[in-house]
């Protein structure tokens, strides 16, 4: 039974990630004022399948120069990271037990960077390794304030299973009380993601394709699933963290589809942003700002916990 569902799990995010490119395209063509992909199939609708074809028909080469293991296996293993945070998603519910969910999610993103710091550097290129060190320095700076945002909430619901944050939301959703949190929240995603308007670790402009320069054929491939993976994975967990809902139902996906549009939309009418300004966002504007909701959700449940133990001796 859990050899199955895990293998169903798996199909529906490789499907829903082919089908998260066509749809990135087509909006992206509408943003740009023409249609996008048509032509394979019914209204594009092969397109991604096409695109895959292609992709692993390419030529794979072998670097003269290069850490050959290391090179080859990066791609890989970031798939199968990606890919493990959806063990946390609720269809698991009768295999596993994810009472500490939360830490299990925040273990998993934190290696994220090491395969891309281990792409540049075993490529042996100095676009690579320029790439590489530019993701490393970002996605340090903007952890910090991924990783309190979500202590903060587990300070109010004092659990770090996503089911309780679930029923914790039933009558009021976070975002109605952490507006700010969700902005800071969501822009700190598309830094994790290395997405537009942050994305200085693949600047076209600057550093040929940065980290993934030297990849081509199946590995780049692997590396393009990785990431789109882990951006529907975080569309999903911004609506566990701010927007509640059953897991099953139908507004359910209605949220993630209006998230994943909300990626989509970034990166179609935001320019890239600059690289000093990027940090002085991080450490000067959004760290001051979650510290003191911090202190607010602490401050909170003293009063709360105060409150609770007068009523007692009344």
């Amino acid at each position: 039974m859990f050899f199955f569902s895990t293998l169903f799990l798996l199909i529906f995010v490789l499907v829903g990630v082919a089908y998260f490119t066509l749809f990135e395209r087509k909006i992206l063509g509408y943003v740009h004022f023409r249609k996008g992909p048509n032509k394979v199939g019914i209204m594009g609708l092969f397109q991604p399948f096409s695109d895959a074809l292609k992709l692993f028909s390419k030529e794979f080469y072998f670097l003269k120069f290069g850490n050959y293991v290391i090179y080859y296996f990066v791609p890989l293993l970031g798939l199968v990271v990606s890919l493990l945070f959806w063990l946390l998603y609720p269809f698991f519910f009768n295999c596993i037990s994810f009472v500490f969910g939360l830490l299990f999610f925040l273990c998993c993103s934190g290696f994220g960077v090491y395969f891309i710091m281990l792409a540049g550097w075993s490529s042996n290129s100095m676009y690579s390794m320029l790439g590489c060190m530019r993701s490393v320095a970002q996605t340090i700076s903007y952890e910090v304030c991924f990783f309190l945002i979500i202590l903060c909430f587990v300070i109010l619901v004092e659990s770090f299973n996503l089911i309780d944050f679930f029923f914790f939301q039933i009558y009021v959703w976070f975002i109605f009380i952490s507006f700010p949190l969700f902005m800071i929240f969501f822009s700190c995603i598309l830094a994790e993601c290395n997405r537009t308007p942050f994305d200085f670790s693949e600047g076209e402009s600057e550093l040929v394709s940065g980290f993934n320069l030297e990849y081509s054929s199946f590995s780049f491939s692997l590396f393009f699933l990785s990431e789109y993976s882990s951006m529907m994975f975080m569309s999903f967990f911004v609506i566990i963290m701010f927007f509640g809902g059953n897991f099953f139902s139908f507004f359910f996906f209605l949220k993630l589809l209006f998230l994943m549009f909300l990626f989509i939309w970034v990166r179609g009418t935001f320019p890239r942003y600059r690289y000093d300004k990027l940090m002085y966002l991080s450490w000067s504007c959004y760290l001051p700002v979650v510290m003191n909701y911090m202190l607010y959700f602490i401050s909170l449940k003293i009063f709360l916990f105060f409150i609770i133990f007068s009523m007692m001796f009344i």
